[in-house]
């Protein structure tokens, strides 16, 4: 009996513990710093970037988005993720998980770019660009 109540345990805390990927996943090794991004977003455009952090928010209509920012800073500047709709849709249960993601960082302009304020931060996007990371992959830790 003792067996089989260690072996349920086992299994739970497992299951827990399980980091579940998104579209391609993450091949990057190496992450850059959501700091470094939002601090100079203009040299990172048409990149392919990796960024680590916890998801803040995500998006309740289609999960076609989550905000992240650093894990040291929870509550610090966030990075929106991006994805194409139906493609990949976050659960909104990664919200306050660990995030590692990657893909494109490109600008968002115009009428995109005050949506994507408004998803994101819910204020009016505070330049005529708007960035964001167009993630192709993410890993949701311990989901």
């Amino acid at each position: 009996m003792r067996m089989l109540l260690t072996v349920a345990i086992v299994a739970t805390i497992t299951h827990a513990a399980t980091d579940t990927k998104y579209g391609s996943g993450v091949t990057l090794e190496q992450a850059t710093k959501i700091d470094a991004i939002l601090a100079a977003p203009a040299d990172f455009v048409g990149k392919t970037v990796r960024v680590d952090g916890v998801a803040t928010a995500v998006c309740a209509h289609m999960g076609c988005w989550i905000a992240v920012a650093p894990a040291d800073n929870p509550s610090g500047a966030t990075l929106r993720l991006k994805v194409d709709d139906g493609v990949i849709v976050f659960p909104m249960s990664a919200k306050g998980k660990r995030v590692s993601a990657q893909g494109v960082f490109e600008v968002v302009a115009g009428a995109e770019a005050k949506e994507a304020a408004g998803e994101h931060a819910h204020a009016e996007p505070r330049a005529s660009k708007e960035y964001q990371l167009k993630a192709t992959g993410a890993i949701v830790r311990g989901e």
